[in-house]
């Protein structure tokens, strides 16, 4: 396939990029390059003929109308979107101009580039989404597709809102859409103001690692690639009109994962062992969501799908990525409000 990628300088959005690659297909990486971008992400790829790189806003429909025009892809890959808690409480407005308004005039660029080239079956716009947007769970139960939405922070806000838009879209206008609602991810290329990657870098350097309460906090933990693998599934067997969830089977405390990556540190970074006792408990942040799980039977079921990676091999994978890829985080720590303590001021 020959697939529009929004948001492939980013975390997620370059896995699935690189793993597409890898897979034969075509890619556009559409992206605006802001604050969590980087194209070193992508790096490996850059020199394929199969992969393109435009550098643009999905809020500018102009420059939207010119990509389909001209790449004429298959497919969209929806991953474009503003995605840190903290900030969206620091800032909300981004947040819904970019996870909103951003959407709507991707949707109006695919329909319009769908109307005109006949409605073809074969025509996909894959929305990638989170759990987020359905709340927060007590000690049991899990999200399913028909679980109710009840976002708790303005970023979980603009992402429910995304997701009604493609929904919307599919009904009224029979847009071939997909909707996917994944768990927390982490990996290699994690932006370092992210939980996992700010703990391994903390450790690195000996300082304070910040957990937020009492770090009872409850995730499901899908490691990056296992992820991208199953988008990409989803785009080429998934149903249209359909929703389907994707977790990592991996549930744990944020205290548990911490102390985890803590114990890999040890054992690949001795220097400043134990690391554990630089975990510092700091004030918890407004609205924050207790439990998050998923249920991913439908996935499993439908399409044969099920994580690959254990949540200790995925983190002790990802602590031997940062500890070998100093080039990489390094400069990242001097962008806009990295390192700092976000999203307090509610």
């Amino acid at each position: 396939m020959k697939i529009l990628v929004t948001g492939g300088a980013g975390f997620i959005g370059s896995a699935v990029v690189r793993l597409a690659i890898a897979r034969g297909h075509t890619v556009i990486n559409l992206d605006a390059l802001t604050y969590a971008a980087n194209l070193a992400n992508v790096a490996s790829v850059a020199g394929d003929p199969r992969y393109h790189f435009v550098q643009a806003d999905i809020r500018d429909r102009t420059a939207l109308d010119r990509v389909f025009d001209e790449h004429l892809p298959d497919a969209v890959m929806h991953l474009a979107a503003e995605s840190h808690v903290d900030r969206s409480i620091d800032g909300p407005a981004a947040f819904i101009e970019t996870n909103v308004l951003g959407t709507l005039d991707l949707l109006e660029a695919a329909r319009a580039y769908w109307q005109a080239a006949g409605k073809p079956e074969h025509f996909r716009f894959h929305h990638i989404s989170t759990d987020e947007v359905f709340g927060s769970l007590g000690d049991t139960g899990q999200f399913s597709e028909t679980t109710p939405y009840d976002p708790r922070s303005p970023y979980s806000a603009s992402k429910a809102g995304s997701d009604h838009l493609v929904r919307a879209w599919q009904e009224t206008y029979g847009l071939p859409t997909l909707v996917t609602n994944c768990s927390n991810n982490y990996g290699p290329y994690h932006f370092p103001e992210k939980l996992v990657p700010v703990a391994i870098l903390r450790a690195l350097a000996g300082e304070q690692i910040p957990v937020y309460g009492d770090g009872g906090n409850v995730r499901d933990w899908l490691f990056v690639e296992d992820h991208a693998d199953a988008l990409l599934l989803v785009l080429e067997k998934g149903r249209p009109g359909r929703s389907y969830n994707i977790g990592g089977e991996n549930e744990a405390r944020n205290i548990d994962l911490v102390r985890a990556i803590c114990a890999h540190m040890d054992q690949m970074h001795p220097q400043g062992a134990p690391h554990d006792r630089l975990i510092t408990f700091v004030t918890d942040r407004p609205g924050h969501d207790r439990r998050y799980a998923i249920d991913p039977a439908r996935i499993r079921n439908e399409l044969g799908w099920r994580p690959s990676v254990t949540v200790d091999e995925g983190l002790r994978r990802t602590v031997e990525w940062y500890l070998a890829n100093c080039d990489w985080w390094e400069p990242l720590l001097q962008r806009n409000g990295v390192g700092e303590r976000l999203g307090v001021s509610g």
